[in-house]
């Protein structure tokens, strides 16, 4: 999301402090014990880390922590980001946070007007049309 070229995204400072994802993945191969395991042991290492070096213990933070940040833009870089990141080729965690995006501008931020201008966003269930698209590509190229 954060590669638009309109919007501002203000980070918060990496830490262990907001919790963790565990794909689900990790659970389907029974390595939900060790992946946590992984996880506090790098929360551990930046609370050693962070008292003499604050700025370098964020080094130590698992990206599978959530990084909390906030994200400015007007009307029309919304609607090209959501437009473009609902479509069927994109991930299904980012198109989830699109249509959630585009729900609350409508919903709790009252613009429904701009809401409803955004006719080009895919609102089907983000799950698997990434996977069908890419099969598609493949019987494009000849199965190789």
């Amino acid at each position: 999301m954060q590669r638009h070229r309109m919007l501002t995204i203000e980070w918060q400072p990496l830490t262990p402090n907001h919790g963790y994802v565990r794909p689900d993945i990790v659970d389907d191969a029974s390595q939900t014990s060790a992946f946590d395991e992984v996880m506090e042991r790098s929360a551990d290492l930046y609370d050693a880390l962070l008292p003499e070096y604050p700025t370098q213990a964020a080094y130590a933070v698992s990206m599978a922590y959530r990084i909390p940040y906030v994200m400015q833009f007007n009307a029309r870089e919304a609607m090209h980001m959501l437009e473009l990141r609902s479509s069927p080729q994109g991930h299904p965690a980012y198109r989830r946070v699109g249509l959630e995006m585009h729900r609350l501008i409508g919903e709790q931020a009252g613009h429904k007007a701009i809401a409803e201008a955004m006719t080009h966003l895919t609102v089907e269930a983000p799950e698997l049309e990434r996977l069908a698209a890419e099969r598609r590509a493949e019987s494009r190229r000849g199965g190789q």
